[in-house]
């Protein structure tokens, strides 16, 4: 009888380290498909705001929203999306940029239209889109660094995943980030 409930005691104690080495298995490969998802709604929710700014100018040729808020405010996107990418769910936004002209603190958004892709974007935190005067939204772009398991118009870090108005996979601006100085 004592060597039936050793087995027993054996048998669960096998049970249990098959059972935690199929959990760092698996565990790791459901971290890697909820990433995958994060990266896919990361791109449908940038998309959607690109939308929402060609629809803008539609509407308002020569004109761009100064917030991603007025997007929503107009109805041309129907509810403020989050970057799935980081905790607290705030954009950086991607404005027009002519260099120095018009600014606060930082560079600031420059005039004129869209036409084909910029030479230059100015990206600014969420937060920080008050400190720019006279702002001329053309899209999002996640805040987070984190290295990315797609790749994204051979960006491979989700601060690099620009979506905007007016983009041109095949010719990338070069971003200037607010608040950094300028090169001369």
């Amino acid at each position: 009888m004592k060597n039936r409930a050793g087995y027993s005691i054996v048998i669960l104690m096998l049970a249990t380290f098959v059972l935690a080495i199929g959990l760092l298995i698996a565990v790791p490969v459901w971290q890697t498909q909820i990433q995958r998802e994060k990266e896919d709604e990361l791109i449908f929710r940038g998309r959607q705001f690109v939308e929402a700014v060609r629809l803008y100018q539609a509407k308002n040729p020569g004109t761009f929203p100064k917030s991603l808020d007025e997007l929503v405010r107009k109805r041309f996107l129907r509810r403020l999306y989050k970057d799935p990418m980081t905790r607290d769910g705030k954009w950086n936004v991607i404005l027009q940029y002519e260099g120095r002209s018009r600014r606060r603190s930082a560079p600031a958004g420059g005039g004129g239209q869209a036409q084909g892709s910029p030479q230059q974007v100015l990206v600014v935190p969420q937060d920080n889109l008050s400190a720019v005067d006279d702002p001329r939204l053309l899209g999002v772009v996640s805040a987070s660094p984190k290295k990315s398991f797609r790749i994204y118009n051979d960006a491979e870090t989700y601060d690099q995943w620009l979506f905007f108005y007016g983009a041109d996979p095949n010719n990338k601006p070069e971003i200037i980030y607010f608040g950094r100085a300028e090169k001369d």
